[in-house]
């Protein structure tokens, strides 16, 4: 039996994938960490800053980079109905940037590599999932209903939503 309170747990997150001359800019993650492997920079973001201003601040935080042009791609959700807790990580492309690498970089060494080599890396399977997204043209959005009882996806949901294929309303 499930049981779910009234009180729900939002986590905001976010993730860059940044990309230059067919290569993207990677971090493989200590297991020390939690998420071993290699994955795009991005992290929390804080109250009450904006989700793409977190964006930003982590790229720096995690690479170095100033990012000046950001494009969203897409969200990607993670419910855990048992704890009652959300992840929605907020996804960009980053081809605009200025500054150099950090030598000693926090979250895990730095790696530039070629898109179509960055499958031969180890990665989470939901990174890895997520990967093609940012590349293609317009959104996507992946939600996903975990059941820690079962110990599987419940439920998802993916879409890709085309550039000719969004329409945007002006609510006032």
């Amino acid at each position: 039996m499930i049981v779910l309170s009234n009180h729900i747990e939002v986590k905001i997150l976010t993730m860059c994938m940044i990309e230059k001359d067919g290569k993207v800019l990677l971090i493989n993650r200590p297991d020390r960490l939690g998420f071993p492997g290699y994955l795009a920079p991005g992290g929390k973001v804080d109250f009450p800053e904006s989700i793409v201003s977190g964006a930003i601040r982590e790229v720096k935080e995690e690479t170095g980079l100033l990012v000046t042009d950001i494009v969203y791609k897409g969200l990607d959700e993670f419910c855990e109905l048992e704890k009652g807790s959300r992840y929605m990580v907020f996804n960009y492309l980053v081809r605009d940037f200025e500054g150099e690498l950090l030598e000693n970089p926090p979250e895990g060494d730095l790696l530039w590599i070629e898109k179509e080599k960055a499958f031969d890396l180890p990665m989470q399977d939901w990174f890895k999932r997520r990967f093609p997204y940012f590349f293609q043209s317009g959104t996507f959005e992946m939600s996903f209903i975990w059941s820690q009882s079962k110990n599987k996806v419940i439920y998802q949901t993916i879409k890709h939503y085309d550039e000719s294929a969004v329409k945007v309303t002006e609510v006032v």
